[in-house]
């Protein structure tokens, strides 16, 4: 089953030590060829360069021993449950070592056997010293001397044993031809970066740790690089060969909106209206990231940038993540530009439901008879065409992936600016790696009068006083939210005492808010039904909306004073940070409280976090620690390829150098030939899946 020519695309069986049935298991986390195989990197790495006495060893800890076998049998205590025990003796003491099930080693293992064991032991009243945790261990030649060194812990399941990846791993680079290297020489010179081939035999099997530091940082400087590296060509093929919209300077139009706004604009607004206003009016197409917090007033920026467009001629389009932004955003808009002639139209699942309205909506857009439409993913379904579409804003853009934003740029035969707006603040580093291609805007200056809202982490036992104090400000004429994490419960919910949204819902409104218009509002019931419920409680007539968390995104009750999140654990930090911004937005002080019981670390430090500051970019910051950075953004939101050993919250010095770096390489038209070259040899370094980023 082996092969003579080594081809990292070949199918990982052909690893010695692997073969059809462990090839199955390996595919079940993502290894499929020996390239996979190889960028599996370890995610830890263990110690044992010093072997420990028997005499020596501390129950619990990790001990390295060698010693000569004694004794050795099996017993079968059931049915597919055999036990074998063995007696392990070095010069101090000796040791009970216990394997289930692995009856073959009684083929392989016998009285005067020697043998490198590492593992946990435990002290046992009744059999004295025993090692059932045993992670791995090596028969050894009668005089032969043990292999110490850093050991790879990988990421693996119950069928792949440590040692199986370890012993496969070893048998995979000894067949590994030297790995040829994919950077210029200068650069890796300049970087002080060791070479490639070393990098990845010693990321796996490290001399020493600062030969493991030294490789760790060689692959994610290459990771980061090539990133980096397609992003800057995407942007510099949007630059020199997209010729897009020059928008005339602002006019009488953009002056009303101004004048007809119930506020001045805060000074970061005026900043970002400035950037945005200089890149729709340069004749290169506008690719801008508005970052701000919750209330911080970043549709305010998007609608003066879409009044632009149709000041100059020409449509503009604002995907909205929701229904109900969108109907909110529609009635804004419609509100603040009443009396300018511009006409607004909105395009929704709702407005989409019969055909005959359906077409008629269509034809007025490709009439050009609405100049601004609003609407959901709907904008993007077939049959919707521009006239002219000049500017595509997309809100709480981390919602949208990249071919969905792509759709709908491409429904004109322009080259539209793009604005793409987030209050998910994201950190630094993640703004570096994920939008490297966008200028980025920030505003962090909230408006006059914003008041921050007072956050406070309760118990269950605070429960009663808590929905004491809700009641009390209903009756002073404010509303409530009730969140809660769950529609309705399972058994396994129900055995963890997850209360679900109908059951605090039931509880509720029949009990302290018997009295008072209470509604419950979820993912699963029809639009028009969840667009009822929203808009009785916009308007008043609902004083406690009990939810879930389809409130998250997009609803504004400037009336509302008090959030109240049940089982908050249960909650990423980021999507606190959004529910606490749905209270906040009126004149009345406010109020976030988080229920929770937990005693997990993790889960306590996101509600500490949260009630120390208002701050979202302290906070994604905080996030990015405590979650890491693999699931920041959740599955491919950004069109690129995961990170498989750097970490861009712990590399930031190796990101920004990286990035550094590749602008540039790629600045200089000497090297994008080069980089062509490289795009070709990706497949050794890192895969097929680098393409993703490179193909502008």
């Amino acid at each position: 089953m082996s092969k003579t020519k080594f081809e990292f695309t070949d199918n990982v069986m052909y690893v010695k030590g692997v073969g059809p049935r462990r090839a199955q298991a390996l595919e079940k986390l993502g290894i499929v060829t020996k390239y996979d195989l190889l960028t599996h990197y370890p995610r830890t790495y263990e110690n044992h360069t010093e072997l420990t006495d028997i005499a020596d060893i501390i129950p619990g800890e990790i001990a390295l021993i060698v010693g000569t076998v004694i004794d050795i049998d099996s017993h079968e205590i059931r049915r597919n449950l055999t036990i074998i025990n063995a007696i392990l003796k070095d010069k101090t003491d000796e040791i009970k070592l216990t394997w289930f099930n692995q009856t073959w080693l009684l083929k392989k293992v016998r009285a005067g056997t020697r043998l490198l064991v590492i593992g946990k032991a435990k002290y046992d009243s009744w059999s004295g010293l025993e090692m059932n945790q045993i992670q791995s261990f090596t028969i050894l030649e009668p005089n032969e001397e043990p292999e110490l060194g850093i050991t790879p812990v990988y990421p693996s399941t119950a069928a792949i044993t440590q040692q199986v990846f370890r012993t496969a791993m070893k048998n995979l680079l000894s067949s590994m031809p030297k790995l040829k290297e994919i950077l210029p020489q200068k650069l890796v010179r300049e970087q002080y970066l060791i070479p490639l081939d070393s990098a990845m035999r010693n990321i796996h099997f490290p001399k020493d740790y600062a030969t493991l530091d030294a490789a760790r940082r060689r692959l994610a400087f290459d990771e980061l690089f090539l990133i980096q590296c397609g992003l800057m060509l995407i942007k510099r093929q949007t630059r020199d060969e997209r010729l897009g919209i020059s928008h005339k300077k602002n006019g009488a139009l953009v002056d009303a909106v101004l004048e007809k706004l119930p506020f001045n604009l805060t000074g970061d607004q005026k900043k970002v209206f400035r950037d945005v206003t200089k890149d729709m009016e340069d004749k290169l197409p506008m690719r801008r990231l508005i970052q701000g917090d919750v209330g911080s007033g970043k549709t305010v920026i998007a609608l003066l940038a879409l009044v632009k467009t149709v000041q100059s001629g020409f449509q503009g389009a604002f995907m909205a993540p929701t229904e109900i932004l969108a109907n909110q955003h529609y009635e804004t808009f419609t509100k603040l530009l009443d009396g300018l002639n511009i006409s607004v139209g909105l395009l929704s699942a709702k407005v989409t439901r019969t055909k005959k309205l359906r077409d008629e909506v269509y034809k007025k857009i490709s009439a050009h008879e609405f100049d601004i439409v609003i609407g959901t993913h709907a904008l993007i379904q077939e049959g919707v065409t521009f006239d002219n579409l000049g500017l595509v804003v997309t809100d709480e853009q981390h919602r949208f992936g990249v071919s969905q934003r792509s759709t709908l740029e491409k429904k004109s035969s322009l080259v539209p600016d793009m604005l793409v707006m987030t209050a998910t603040p994201i950190p630094r580093t993640m703004t570096l790696t994920v939008y490297g291609d966008l200028d980025v805007s920030l505003i962090k200056e909230l408006p006059p009068g914003r008041k921050p809202i007072e956050t406070q982490a309760v118990t269950t036992r605070s429960r009663k006083k808590i929905y004491d104090f809700v009641r009390a400000e209903i009756l002073a004429g404010r509303q409530a939210y009730v969140v809660c994490p769950l529609i309705g419960r399972s058994e396994s919910e129900r055995l963890a005492d997850i209360e679900s949204a109908e059951e605090i819902f039931d509880t509720l409104s029949n009990g302290i808010f018997r009295d008072i218009p209470c509604a419950l509002l979820h993912g699963k019931m029809k639009p028009s039904d969840k667009d009822d419920i929203m808009e009785q409680f916009h308007d008043g007539a609902i004083k406690l909306l009990v939810s879930t968390t389809v409130i998250e995104v997009g609803v504004d009750v400037p009336n509302a004073s008090v959030m109240v999140i049940e089982h908050a654990e249960r909650f990423g930090l980021a999507q606190l940070h959004q529910l606490r911004g749905r209270v906040g937005r009126g004149a009345a002080k406010s109020y976030c409280i988080l229920i929770s019981d937990t005693k997990a670390d993790v889960a306590r430090s996101r509600l500490d976090v949260l009630e120390s500051t208002n701050d979202g970019f302290k906070l994604a910051e905080e996030d990015l620690k405590l979650r890491g950075p693999g699931q920041f953004f959740g599955e491919a939101q950004h069109g690129l390829p995961d990170l498989k050993i750097a970490d861009v919250f712990r590399d930031i010095e190796i990101l920004i150098q990286a990035r550094d770096a590749a602008e540039n390489f790629i600045t200089d038209d000497d090297n994008l030939n080069y980089f062509a070259s490289l795009r070709q040899n990706l497949a050794v370094a890192y895969g097929d899946k680098f393409n993703q980023i490179t193909e502008a």
